[in-house]
């Protein structure tokens, strides 16, 4: 029978962490702590699988519901939702030290070597006032002329 609020909301801890199912690999487990996590289980390639999909109450049962059915489709697809998990947390790390910021600032402590301290801090400021609140997130592949003239 699947969860509903009110049993998620008051499962309590016991001696050894157990688990209440909602059905379709998607349960709660509780520790003997009070600690409750939301987990799915499944099969890829023949191999018993789980992964997190966050904590109760940070993630409710309606959320928790979501994102299973988010891995579903990808095991659906052929993709391993660990995997892509692991792919996309890779990716944003690689373009996050991609960023306009990053780049810049690794101009600037490469450039600047030679300059005196006042036209340092004059640049970088400059950076910090009029071009990292505008383009400091962007990926620097994703800034072209055109995107300059808009």
């Amino acid at each position: 029978m699947p969860l509903n609020a009110l049993s998620v909301q008051s499962a309590k801890p016991k001696d050894k962490s157990y688990k209440l199912s909602d059905g379709r690999g998607l349960y709660l487990e509780i520790s003997p702590n009070g600690g409750k996590w939301w987990r799915y289980k499944y099969r890829f390639d023949g191999k018993e699988k789980r992964i997190s999909l966050g904590t109760y109450p940070d993630v409710s049962l309606a959320k928790a519901r979501e994102s299973h059915i988010d891995a579903r489709k990808l095991l659906a697809d052929g993709i391993d939702p660990s995997e892509d998990r692991k792919t996309k947390k890779a990716t944003k790390k690689i373009n996050a030290e991609n960023s306009f910021e990053q780049v810049a600032r690794a101009w600037w402590e490469s450039h600047m070597q030679n300059k005196a301290d006042t036209h340092k801090d004059k640049v970088i400021r400059r950076f910090e006032l009029y071009l990292f609140p505008w383009l400091g997130n962007k990926l620097i592949s994703e800034i072209t002329s055109l995107s300059m003239l808009v």
